[in-house]
């Protein structure tokens, strides 16, 4: 009992010395900063403005959508009635608000929603709400642009109404946080849809991360884990290596929830590094919790990487022996995961019972089974997009690893150093000794949870695509800049700046050969066809649910029927909506065009000029101008 009431007043000692550390190296930190005034963050600021116009300039070339991004722009703004259903495209509960809720002042509104409340609590199944009946057609009906248009648009009657993404999002299989931005973005620019409102909180996340990378670097060189003006150079370089990056890029274009939770994903080691060497996790941990609750209802794979950095985290801390810490560390986190689920208990059922959390936990229960093939293309992925080009980053590759090898045999044949002494580059001292073990501990929380979560995404993801490993991007950013600081520390480098001109060249030529995804240029062309034609109806051929891609266009031209090709030849109504003698048709590129044409003509329509090729259009779709015979 003595020994170990003498260690905890050791480990006490030890973390108020720590908490010293960290206020001093702080404040001296804002005295050098207050001393130069805005001068002491003017690269900090040009870099953040660097970061900012390059992303700026890859949205405003954007010009198409991936039909998940219109889906976004639907879940967000459609009012209770979250997907387009040709053969109902009025929802049970939108026709309901509209006939029984929504009143003509507010008063009158708040009066039906309370009414309509008690009678739910009084008769339940056999309410009004309940019992009430949608409008279900036998075959596809014709929808006019002004329904597409309210579906991904917000205007004065439906703006700020965050019940309604709420009730969208439930049958989605993610959480709700990003779809209620974007409905924030929508009701601000009412009536609109445009690449820049759903780019422009991606940009905010990014720009979120670059700040994190300064404050990380302060932090650290303030408490000696790294030398000093290295500190500066980290943030700065990478931000640079971030920022510029094909995968900041894409997280940028890409107007879903990935950027955001790349943003959290920082945000909370960052915070975890902080607290870990000065503050520690007896104290108020309600901003950690708050990450942890914001990244778990942005997506649910943040959980993968909250876990691991958690499961880390309580692992060090109790090889520290520092219990108290460790006890208060797993309540606040339990207490987060508690506050999560009572925000969004849909969350069990999504990830337990939905279509992509069964197909998840499958993919998870197939083991090694063509794992190695999904390492293979995440790990191409991963490098293409934190280096650039896949015929630039096998060069830098090898270069770095024999650059790297090289130093290192120069450097310990000269010196004869340690390895430890290597490592930490300074002399083993009593001081020394404790930062670098903080600097192995921080090495353990920057890697492990890095590579749990790409081991796991690897095995649980859907697709093969980026998105699902985008928080990696900016921990890419991170070790490049380590591993090039650690160069430059080694070779007692004079001018630490320098180790900014690979960052700059790294986002150069990465920016360089970026591909062009997300942009969908050439997209414009076939959105100014259907302005050219929309006095005309529009015929859209789908297979799937392939139309989400054509959104935009369906806001332009007069009415628009999304029939498969099935429906098309059994369809017994007139095909136009009025007898109209022209209508476009749309053909989706898996549908058979030999088979959509001679259904066309059973309904007394021939094709009169092609007005888009499927090789001229982003999507493969084929535009048609048909006349009545």
């Amino acid at each position: 009992m003595e020994r170990r009431a003498e260690g905890m007043d050791i480990g006490r000692e030890e973390m108020s010395g720590g908490r010293l550390l960290w206020g001093m190296g702080w404040i001296k930190a804002r005295e050098r900063a207050a001393g130069l005034g805005i001068k002491g963050y003017l690269w900090e600021l040009l870099v953040l403005l660097c970061v900012a116009g390059t992303l700026c300039f890859f949205a405003a070339r954007k010009e198409g959508y991936h039909m998940d991004e219109l889906l976004s722009f639907e879940l967000s703004n459609a009012e209770f009635n979250p997907w387009i259903v040709s053969t109902q495209p009025v929802g049970r509960l939108a026709k309901f608000v509209r006939e029984e809720i929504r009143g003509e002042s507010f008063q009158e509104t708040w009066f039906n929603l309370v009414s309509t409340m008690k009678d739910v609590a009084s008769n339940r199944g056999e309410s009004r709400l309940l019992q009430y009946k949608a409008d279900v057609y036998p075959e596809p009906i014709w929808i006019s642009a002004q329904q597409f248009k309210e579906y991904i648009t917000v205007d004065e009657r439906d703006s700020f109404n965050y019940l309604s993404v709420y009730f969208n999002v439930k049958d989605d299989p993610h959480p709700p946080l990003y779809y209620l931005l974007l409905h924030t973005v929508s009701s601000l620019f009412q009536g609109k849809v445009e690449p820049v409102m759903g780019c422009a909180i991606n940009i905010l996340a990014i720009l979120g991360c670059c700040l994190c990378f300064l404050r990380l670097g302060r932090l650290l060189e303030a408490q000696g884990i790294l030398p000093v003006g290295y500190g500066r150079i980290l943030g700065l370089g990478a931000c640079l290596v971030y920022g510029l990056s094909q995968g900041a890029v894409a997280a940028t274009l890409l107007i879903r929830m990935y950027g955001l939770l790349s943003f959290w994903c920082v945000a909370f080691f960052v915070m975890h590094v902080r607290r870990w060497l000065g503050e520690g996790f007896c104290g108020n941990n309600k901003r950690l919790g708050t990450v942890a609750v914001l990244g778990f209802l942005t997506q649910y794979f943040f959980l993968l990487y909250c876990f691991a950095l958690a499961a880390v985290t309580a692992v060090l801390l109790w090889r520290g022996r520092r219990y108290r810490e460790l006890k208060a560390y797993v309540c606040s986190m339990a207490a987060a995961a508690a506050v999560g689920l009572a925000l969004w208990p849909f969350a069990v059922k999504d990830v337990f019972f939905g279509d992509r959390g069964v197909e998840a936990l499958g993919s998870l229960g197939e083991g090694l089974s063509g794992y190695s093939l999904r390492l293979q293309a995440f790990g191409g992925i991963l490098m293409e997009r934190c280096l650039g080009g896949r015929a630039v980053f096998p060069v830098l590759i090898c270069l770095a690893a024999i650059l790297a090898a090289a130093g290192i045999l120069w450097w310990r044949r000269r010196r004869k150093i340690t390895a430890g002494e290597f490592l930490s580059g300074e002399k083993i001292t009593e001081g020394g000794e404790a930062r670098r073990d903080a600097r192995r501990a921080l090495l353990l929380m920057l890697l492990l949870p890095a590579v749990c979560y790409f081991l796991l995404a690897a095995r649980l993801s859907p697709f093969l695509v980026d998105r699902y490993i985008m928080p990696l991007f900016p921990f890419g950013a991170m070790g490049i800049m380590l591993l090039l600081g650690g160069a430059f520390s080694v070779f007692q480098v004079r001018k630490k700046y320098l180790a900014l001109l690979p960052a700059v060249a790294l986002g150069v030529v990465s920016v360089a050969f970026y591909e062009g995804d997300y942009l969908y240029q050439g997209y414009d062309r076939q959105a100014e066809t259907a302005g050219l034609y929309q006095d005309l109806p529009c015929v859209c051929l789908y297979e799937d649910v392939g139309y989400y891609y054509n959104l935009i266009e369906f806001t332009r031209y007069q009415e628009t029927l999304l029939s498969t090709l099935s429906e098309l030849q059994c369809r017994q109504e007139p095909l136009a909506p009025n007898g109209e003698v022209c209508l476009v048709v749309l053909r989706k590129a898996g549908v058979d065009e030999k088979e959509a044409l001679e259904a066309l003509l059973v309904h007394g329509y021939r094709v009169e000029q092609v007005l888009l090729r499927a090789e001229e259009s982003v999507y493969g779709d084929t535009l048609y101008l048909c006349v009545g015979q």
